[in-house]
């Protein structure tokens, strides 16, 4: 299959909802994807993501990420999401998105690439882990949302 990995448009924000839809469903957790397209363009400046085309120009799978900065080393990349469609896995296009990360990270001088794995998803720690990546066990999410905090 060939396949091309570029940068995110604006034009694609409606494609990449719904594939972000798609990932919280096959998280298991459809009821926390919030988000939407005026959200997105609202807040653009913020939105880095390589997608994943084909020849037909069908958006297959995508990568968000953003920069960190971890006290104890410095500066990071957080990959937020890394999602192909169910139909297009097995043939390299996770590989390559998560490649185009990494330079993007080592381009940026970045120290360090940060990403969590569901720990049910032993696919994807599998997966990761053939690439040199460590998992480990040691901290849990901590998420305090606030558009639902009253003032």
């Amino acid at each position: 299959m060939e396949f091309k990995i570029r940068v995110a448009e604006e034009s694609d924000f409606e494609t990449i909802i719904d594939l972000i839809k798609e990932f919280a469903l096959f998280e298991k957790l459809p009821h926390k994807m919030v988000n939407s397209v005026e959200r997105m363009n609202s807040e653009k400046e913020l939105f880095n993501c390589f997608i994943a085309e084909t020849n037909e120009k069908q958006i297959v799978g995508y990568a968000t990420f953003f920069f960190t900065y971890h006290t104890w080393i410095g500066k990071c990349l957080y990959m937020d999401d890394l999602y192909v469609k169910e139909s297009f896995r097995s043939v390299g296009i996770g590989k390559s998105l998560l490649n185009s990360v990494i330079t993007f990270a080592k381009e940026s001088k970045c120290h360090k690439l940060r990403w969590q794995v569901s720990n049910w998803n032993i696919n994807a720690q599998d997966f990761y882990k053939s690439l040199g990546a460590e998992i480990d066990n040691v901290e849990l999410n901590c998420d305090l949302l606030l558009d639902k905090i009253s003032e």
